[in-house]
């Protein structure tokens, strides 16, 4: 009786975070500030965001989890990640050495930094998708 009740209430919190996208936000903050309080905690020179990624990727790896229950949550971020540019944009019209040289290498750096993430997150996804293609045959 005590399994069925547990069941049917983990059931309930699927729903409830999958129609949620602030609870799913909440819950990838949550993963977040718990990943960056143990990172200072144990003193390792990794951010928390990075730990807490690799966290989400093992739960859903492990099926504990779903990517559907945090999709409506990543997809509003997502949506809004320019609102995180503006305060660096207002940086650039106080400080104008940056439309010189140091902007042009500072320029190169942030682009070829992008590009590198971009091509190791797209390399990820399609090694992970190629993978799961492999497990279901």
């Amino acid at each position: 009786m005590l399994l069925l009740s547990l069941r049917r209430g983990r059931l309930g919190l699927k729903r409830w975070m999958r129609r949620s996208t602030w609870l799913q936000i909440g819950a990838l903050v949550g993963v977040w500030l718990l990943a960056e309080w143990l990172m200072r905690h144990l003193g390792l020179p990794v951010p928390g965001g990075i730990v807490g990624l690799f966290v989400l990727l093992l739960a859903f790896a492990l099926h504990w989890l779903s990517p559907r229950s945090f999709a409506q949550g990543a997809q509003w971020l997502l949506a809004e990640m320019l609102l995180f540019f503006v305060p660096a944009a207002m940086i650039l019209l106080d400080n104008r050495q940056m439309f010189g040289w140091l902007g042009i290498k500072l320029l190169l750096v942030v682009v070829g930094g992008t590009v590198l993430v971009m091509a190791a997150t797209a390399l990820t996804v399609e090694w992970l998708f190629r993978r799961s293609q492999r497990h279901e045959h």
